[in-house]
């Protein structure tokens, strides 16, 4: 098949906007599977997780082909809840468009923001869907301009409904002008309905008048005023998508089977083939100055990235990864240039949810599972032999919730820390280390649903039940003014001794993370002992010094020393870093560091007084408020973590059940001397 003919795509949006119910109809409709999923009823074919069809939400982002007309889609269902949102980001690295799906009553919801905040950063053209058109409340243009108000997405309306909430019954294409109406799962095509017929050309003389901006062609048209042919309109419409300078509005509402053969002829008319994305660019191995530039095309350097690891019962562990150059066969050795060793490629696997398809090569474009890789992980890139290079990595946000976690049975010790080790190996965002002193193993991860449901796959999966500890918050540590800390470390045994001796100043580094910079004159420390001084201060920065948190935003200079020809030794510079950075942490005013979240809280009017009042009580800072609807505001505020347990209960108190809220991790910042010295005495 052509790579013009080849789309990639996920669907992201806010939980419950109904990405799922979307995915169902479009693998329905392509004639993928035979009978539709529903959500409610724990049945959805991308929803194959136990956890998925208990809770009614997506955990996983699965991968799945279809065709269309003669093209083929591969699809990537995203999770909406804040907790995955890791899985948002490694997705939205892999493919070339998407599907941004907005509820016609919820609108522009707090998770919406995110993740096309996330799209922006890896700067994927997208089109919006504006979903549940047949829900009481629902209202089309609404959405359309708070799109535009709270995302700054430059949307157009390419569709107008027909109707309404209950009465909602067609589509209006502005573009070809033509109606589509539903009935069961037919449509039948009819010219436009003379009432919608003034706002239906309004639209369109709108987007002509935008789209004059990027084509001269319609630009003259527009002057002279004369109408603009579909073919033209469509063709530079999709330009200025795939530039993200517009982004194209649909309607329609899954449940009901409305509107989305018309969403997937939008898809191959607006969202870019690999071949629209073009070169893909990765820095040289050896010299990270030069960049290698890799075109789509099966005869180029092979290059891919691997997205997503996944522990199949069946198979063992598939790792997911999307080809951007080259070619790929089954049995071929590749460079993982992340770990810098060899990997050699076992079977290679097309996914159809939860079947799946062996294929002896892959080609550019293709978003296949491998088996058999030893090495890989999230985020690893993989190329040719001859050209190796890197590609930009996935950002992983950090943990910012601890839970302790020890078997329930003795002798299952073991069995839970390789269980904990796969769980660790697929969601780069789930942290497992293990405490010496406590004799504990601790985890941690993006948010409390996010570890209840890695608890809950342990027992289900993995057969081993953990019991849990109280949630507690990750804090970290670091320093809040400069100090000099000099040190000799010398030890006299029978035989060869220990000796060296460090001089290192350490200076606050804000939001910038470790740094470590030398500074000798003169050999006093001999070159090949400077990374033994490095490595014995990162082995302290993983343990902590005030209360055992991690050490972050310190730089270390290291400005004199010196050493001994017989007795000094990689271990004796290392010991000697490690007593010296702590004894200048500690003279360096230290402070632990807590998470603050971005909280939204939606709300009717009647509860905001008590509610504003609830978030200054633990300590939050309310941003702004805006009324998102009418009798409905929004109040944005930020609040450290550590104060939001046991939030949910307490807001449904407040409002009987009618606000809800989201969060997410918005930075570090230190913690009242009050609160550091309770948490220091626990």
């Amino acid at each position: 098949m052509p790579l013009t003919k080849l789309r990639n795509i996920g669907i992201a949006a806010h939980i419950d906007a109904g990405k799922t119910t979307v995915t169902e109809r479009i693998l329905f409709f392509t004639g993928t599977t035979r009978k539709m999923g529903e959500v409610h009823d724990g049945q959805a074919t991308m929803d194959f997780m136990k956890q998925e069809q208990e809770r009614g939400i997506t955990i996983a982002s699965a991968a799945i082909s279809c065709g269309w007309k003669d093209y083929q889609i591969n699809l990537i269902d995203t999770p909406g809840h804040v907790d995955f949102t890791v899985e948002v980001e490694r997705s939205l690295r892999v493919i070339d468009g998407m599907v941004a799906l907005f509820c016609a009553v919820g609108g522009v919801e707090p998770q919406s923001e995110t993740v096309w905040n996330q799209a922006d950063r890896y700067r994927v053209p997208r089109i919006g869907l504006i979903n549940k058109m047949d829900r009481t409340g629902a209202d089309y243009h609404h959405v359309v301009d708070q799109m535009n108000k709270y995302l700054d997405a430059n949307a157009f309306p390419f569709q107008i409904p027909i109707g309404e909430e209950d009465s909602f019954e067609g589509i209006c294409d502005i573009i070809e002008r033509k109606a589509y109406i539903f009935k069961e799962y037919d449509r039948i095509e009819t010219g436009i309905p003379e009432e919608y017929q003034a706002r239906c050309e309004e639209a369109r003389a709108k987007l002509v008048e935008k789209v004059a901006e990027f084509n001269d062609e319609i630009m003259e048209l527009y002057f002279e005023e004369e109408d603009v042919p579909a073919d033209l309109l469509k063709s530079a419409a999709r330009d200025a998508t795939l530039k993200l300078l517009i982004t194209p509005v649909f309607c329609g509402a899954a449940y009901k089977n409305k509107g989305i053969q018309l969403l997937l002829n939008a898809v191959l008319d607006y969202l870019p083939s690999p071949i629209d994305v073009g070169a893909v660019v990765g820095t040289d191995l050896d010299d990270p100055a030069k960049t290698h530039t890799c075109q789509p095309s099966p005869t180029e350097p092979f290059s891919a990235l691997a997205f997503k690891l996944i522990h199949d019962p069946f198979v063992g562990q598939q790792t997911f990864t999307r080809i951007f150059s080259g070619t790929l066969k089954s049995g071929m050795r590749v460079f993982n240039s992340t770990k810098g060793k060899y990997e050699r490629i076992g079977r290679i696997l097309k996914i159809h949810a939860k079947d799946r398809e062996e294929v002896s090569e892959a080609f550019p474009g293709d978003i296949v599972a491998l088996i058999g890789m030893k090495l890989t992980k999230t985020g690893d890139t993989l190329c040719s032999e001859e050209h190796k290079m890197l590609l930009e990595s996935i950002h992983i946000p950090p943990a910012v919730i601890e839970l302790k976690v020890v078997p329930a049975k003795r002798q299952d010790q073991s069995k839970l820390g390789e269980a904990l080790a796969k769980l660790a190996n697929e969601d780069p965002s789930f942290n497992v280390r293990y405490d010496h002193e406590t004799e504990e193993t601790v985890i941690s991860g993006m948010g409390e649903l996010h570890l209840e449901i890695l608890i809950d796959r342990l027992k289900h999966e993995f057969n081993v039940d953990a019991v849990v500890g109280e949630p507690s918050v990750a804090f970290r540590e670091t320093i809040t003014s400069e100090a000099v800390s000099n040190y000799k470390h010398s030890k006299q045994t029978g035989g060869k001794g220990q000796f060296a001796h460090t001089v290192m100043r350490l200076e606050p580094n804000e939001g910038e993370g470790y740094a470590f910079s030398d500074k000798i004159k003169g050999g006093v420390i001999p070159v090949e002992f400077i990374p033994s001084v490095n490595k014995g201060i990162k082995k302290t920065l993983a343990r902590g010094i005030l209360a055992g948190y991690p050490i972050v935003d310190v730089k270390v200079v290291l400005l004199d020393g010196a050493f001994h020809p017989v007795d000094s030794s990689d271990m004796a510079f290392q010991t000697c870093a490690s007593i010296c950075f702590k004894n200048g942490f500690m003279k360096a005013n230290p402070v632990l560091l807590e998470p603050i979240m971005k909280v939204e809280v939606n709300t009717p009017d009647e509860y905001i007084g008590d509610i504003v009042s609830n978030l200054n009580r633990r300590r939050g800072r309310i941003e702004a408020m805006r009324r998102y609807r009418k009798g409905s505001q929004k109040v944005n505020a930020f609040v450290p973590l550590l104060e939001m347990f046991g939030y949910a209960t307490q807001l449904r108190n407040l409002s009987s059940g009618r606000a809800n809220y989201s969060m997410e991790f918005f930075q570090y910042q230190a913690l009242p001397t009050k609160i550091q010295e309770e948490i220091l005495k626990k």
